[in-house]
């Protein structure tokens, strides 16, 4: 039907009343990825590169906060990464179209997409998922962000 929805049912900014879940920044969506994975590190670092505007913040799945949301929205890191957007967590193939309605411009051009049934989607998303560490392969926990993106990395 074209709708992004989110995971789960919980109300916006529920993780704010979670004490397991430590405080940080929401003003602005936040992508939370597998700071492991080369596919997954790599796309965030294009992402971070390209965020001129600065529309996301970023946190990896193995920091405290990303564990603590993973925790939270009772997620595997196996199963999706995480973008909260205006307090809510998407995954799979609603994330990324919620992060390219984020992005605007000609990133909006890929919400057509959508017109897809999400269970086709998911399921690409699923495929790639569980085989992204045989065929891309794991690195050291963010050895593929240099320090200068490394450091804009929410704790």
């Amino acid at each position: 039907n074209g709708q992004m929805r989110p995971l789960g049912s919980m109300p916006a900014f529920s993780y704010r009343s979670d004490a397991a879940v430590p405080p940080f920044p929401d003003d602005r969506p936040v992508f939370i990825f597998d700071g492991v994975c080369v596919l997954c590190s790599s796309g965030a670092r294009w992402l971070m590169r390209h965020d001129r505007r600065q529309r996301f913040r970023y946190a990896t799945a193995q920091s405290g906060t990303g564990a603590a949301l993973y925790r939270h929205y009772g997620v595997e890191l196996d199963a999706t990464y995480l973008l909260l957007s205006e307090g809510l967590a998407y995954g799979k193939s609603d994330g990324y179209l919620q992060m390219c309605r984020l992005l605007g411009g000609r990133w909006r051009l890929l919400l057509v997409l959508g017109l897809l049934p999400r269970s086709w989607r998911d399921w690409a998303y699923d495929v790639l998922a569980r085989n992204r560490y045989r065929w891309f392969g794991k690195v050291e926990y963010c050895q593929l962000l240099p320090a200068s993106l490394r450091q804009s990395l929410l704790p």
